[in-house]
């Protein structure tokens, strides 16, 4: 084998293994970003209540009755004091579209024909989710989601089946 090959040779090696090299990192971002996306849907989120209310287990179905504003009362009688986050937060449009199975501007249109009409109210709607932790904790009969890392023991967590 003269020089002349054994460069060509080298070289070839050389692309090979850079080509290689690539695929592997690019294989590993995606898993990555499937793994990242995984996580951020599976549960870092909460729905809670006050820990006065004495429900521990809400149906899809009466979720998205409190949130669409028709169900006014827990089955104690007690008023249910709806609070969310503005329609661009990421955390109100997960809900919505995780847990109520709508859009957050589909809420919003509900929300405004009740109003409008004069037949409802809209939800309160805070700025913050330090904001919404403190109104939930200290509102009797209220409700509100909150990311799993603000959650302290101030607050009730549903589950939704």
């Amino acid at each position: 084998m003269n020089l002349f090959h054994f460069s060509l040779q080298a070289q070839f090696s050389r692309h090979c293994f850079l080509k290689t090299r690539a695929c592997l990192c690019f294989a590993l971002t995606v898993c990555l970003w499937v793994v990242a996306a995984e996580v951020r849907a599976n549960d870092h989120y909460e729905i809670v209540t006050n820990p006065g209310v004495n429900e521990k287990t809400l149906s899809v179905n009466s979720l998205r009755s409190i949130f669409s504003m028709r169900l006014k009362t827990w089955s104690d009688g007690t008023k249910i004091r709806v609070f969310v986050l503005s329609d661009e937060d990421q955390l109100h449009q997960i809900v919505s579209k995780e847990k109520l199975n709508v859009f957050p501007y589909q809420l919003r249109s509900t929300w405004d024909r009740l109003v409008f009409s004069g037949t409802g109210q809209a939800p309160i709607k805070v700025n913050s989710s330090e904001e919404m932790l403190a109104r939930i904790a200290t509102t009797p009969g209220a409700i509100g989601y909150l990311w799993r890392a603000n959650i302290n023991e101030n607050v009730n967590v549903l589950e939704i089946k």
